[in-house]
């Protein structure tokens, strides 16, 4: 008798807490699209005046003004010009963080939109135009409709929300710091200490209103390298008298492509190592001293990171060697891998599902693509996901790409973007409070 009373007081406390669920679900839904039309216009207002990295100084204002609005407790200045934002709900539980990137990028806009930016600063010394080429205004103003639905139900909250909205992911200006990495020096994610963290990323290829998701790896880490060759200057007619370092540099170009093709292990993880940028002489009839080279390296696995940044000194030093010259070779972490906790994804999963659709919800491929959100997921459990922003209907591959002046996204459903971080916190919060994990019907869209 006893069993048979504990057993149906088990069964009360989880239909109370489904049908509750359901009451939240329905608040969630409603707001979201009753918000859009303002995220739309904040988005809309961001892209037209954008900033580079650690100079987001009106962005910040225009954030802290907002979430001072909605009586969450703000600091500005964090890194710079970051703003966090702290919302503590009407019930004991976890510290959640969300996470949205505020930089723009050194791109002049050719998009013929009326919001189109007309910004122009300066970025290494010269006047560029200034345009969120990435979709960071998208992940501002989606980040400030999820304060405004979470404060608006802040009661049902079990637990505390840290709204963090991060200046320089693109990098900081030359020498300076910035970005997560200084983010997370100034304690971001202590004070309170995070539990869990969250963060999205739009994608101009991925058709609105879809999100993808990949437990464990799913972006690269991103080193940056300079190679300094020095050489023998002499006159052009008469390389035999010169230590040429223009050919040695081609060389070594070549050299880097066999790591990847021949040295690493490819069928574990990618690898990338592109040169971007190289420098030498200063006439057509003159052989130089000195040449400069300059690229990335994108990898997906901790240890083949550390053995293509040794491969890559062997290799230049040896070339360099074998034609009398000198080299400096220098390289510069700037993310690490961002992986996915695999069990936080796969608890994570029914939430995303709700805020987009069964169908929309798809597992993806890792991507040589890099972010500094990577230093966030050290310090806590973190869940990265991506916002599909393309037009329906088209061709991914004629998508204009990230980081170019032609890049568009689609703003019609960013409100699934809302619904998918407002699931993240209230379903985090109440497994963590409740011990309760998500059916198994809700489990069937895990895909791994």
């Amino acid at each position: 008798m006893r069993k048979h009373i504990i057993s149906c007081c088990c069964c009360l406390i989880a239909l109370i807490f489904t049908s509750n669920a359901q009451t939240i679900q329905q608040q969630i839904d409603a707001k979201s699209k009753a918000i859009l039309a303002k995220v739309i216009e904040w988005r809309r207002h961001i892209h037209q005046n954008p900033e580079l990295g650690n100079r987001e100084f009106k962005t910040m204002e225009y954030i802290a003004a907002h979430l001072k609005k909605l009586g969450i407790e703000v600091q500005t200045g964090v890194a710079k010009t970051g703003v966090v934002g702290i919302l503590k709900g009407g019930k004991p539980g976890p510290v959640v963080a969300l996470r949205a990137d505020m930089d723009g990028l050194p791109v002049k806009e050719r998009v013929n939109i009326a919001f189109a930016s007309k910004a122009v600063s300066e970025y290494n010394g010269q006047q560029v135009g200034v345009m969120h080429a990435c979709g960071h205004d998208t992940h501002v103003a989606i980040l400030m409709g999820t304060a405004e639905v979470l404060a608006a139900m802040k009661k049902d909250i079990a637990g505390t929300v840290k709204f963090v909205f991060q200046p320089a992911e693109e990098g900081p200006p030359g020498t300076e710091e910035g970005g997560a990495p200084l983010m997370v020096k100034e304690g971001v994610m202590d004070n309170p200490k995070v539990d869990a963290m969250f963060g999205l990323h739009i994608n101009s290829q991925t058709e609105v209103g879809n999100i993808l998701y990949k437990p464990g790896a799913t972006m690269a880490s991103s080193d940056w390298f300079t190679i300094k060759v020095k050489g023998k200057q002499a006159h052009g007619s008469a390389p035999w008298g010169s230590i040429d370092p223009v050919v040695i540099s081609a060389q070594i170009i070549n050299g880097l492509q066999t790591i990847v093709s021949r040295q690493e292990n490819i069928v574990k993880a990618p690898v990338v190592i592109s040169v971007g940028k190289i420098q030498s002489g200063v006439r057509s009839n003159i052989i130089p001293e000195e040449a400069i080279m300059e690229g990335t390296i994108r990898t997906l696995d901790a240890e083949m990171q550390k053995e293509v940044h040794a491969k890559i000194k062997r290799t230049a030093e040896s070339i360099a060697a074998a034609s009398g010259a000198t080299v400096e070779v220098t390289i510069d972490t700037k993310t690490l891998v961002t992986s996915n906790d695999s069990s936080l994804t796969d608890l994570m999963l029914p939430s995303l599902v709700k805020a987009a659709g069964t169908d929309k919800v798809k597992l993806s491929q890792w991507t040589t693509g890099a972010e500094d959100f990577s230093f966030f997921g050290e310090k806590a459990p973190s869940l990265f996901f991506f916002l599909g922003g393309m037009p329906v209907g088209t061709n991914p591959k004629d998508a204009p790409g990230h980081h170019t002046p032609d890049f568009y996204v689609d703003d019609s459903q960013l409100d699934v973007g809302v619904k998918a971080f407002c699931n993240l916190v209230f379903d985090y919060g109440t497994y963590k409070a409740t011990g309760l994990k998500p059916s198994s019907t809700d489990q069937k869209k895990k895909g791994y």
